[in-house]
């Protein structure tokens, strides 16, 4: 049975339990950058399984996943109480083809949204952060509760990542 909304929500969160958003941030790309170093492009764009994504596809995603982030952050700082419009992640990744990315130029591509979007949050004022959008899936999240699930996310991956590049020692 396929993970519902709320269970996919609490799970993100989980991981991060006692954690710094913003440092698990920061940190992320550099730990992808440390798991595919020394892996060659066709290790990384090999997927695990049929259906499944490979680290080339995942590093991909985690790019275009910035850019939604950065969108959508500016919209829940500049306009509290926003609807935020869902993507289809499959959807994103055939129609911008993440199996052919160049899985360091993605990385590349994710460290500088990533750098930008934290530029950002460093200078939001406190009482912004309680600011929300209306996610057409999720319902109400506030600034900090979209950070934590943002920084779920790229748990989610690094874990992801870490366990495909294991297997394919």
């Amino acid at each position: 049975m396929p993970e519902t909304t709320q269970q996919y929500t609490q799970r993100l969160l989980g991981y991060i339990e006692g954690k710094q958003p913003l440092r698990v941030q920061r940190e992320t790309p550099k730990k992808l950058a440390a798991l595919i170093k020394g892996k060659s492009k066709k290790q990384l764009m090999h997927p695990p399984a049929p259906g499944k994504w490979s680290v080339a596809q995942i590093l991909a995603h985690l790019a275009d996943s910035e850019i939604a982030v950065s969108w959508r952050l500016r919209q829940m700082l500049s306009s509290n109480g926003i609807a935020i419009q869902g993507y289809d992640q499959d959807a994103w990744a055939e129609a911008f083809d993440y199996a052919r990315r160049d899985p360091r130029q993605s990385l590349a591509s994710f460290r500088l949204l990533r750098e930008n979007n934290l530029a950002l949050l460093k200078g939001v004022p406190r009482k912004l952060w309680e600011n929300h959008g209306v996610h057409q899936e999720r319902g109400i999240e506030t600034v900090t509760h979209f950070v934590n699930l943002v920084t779920g996310h790229d748990v989610n991956h690094l874990l992801q990542v870490e366990g495909i590049l294991k297997k394919g020692q």
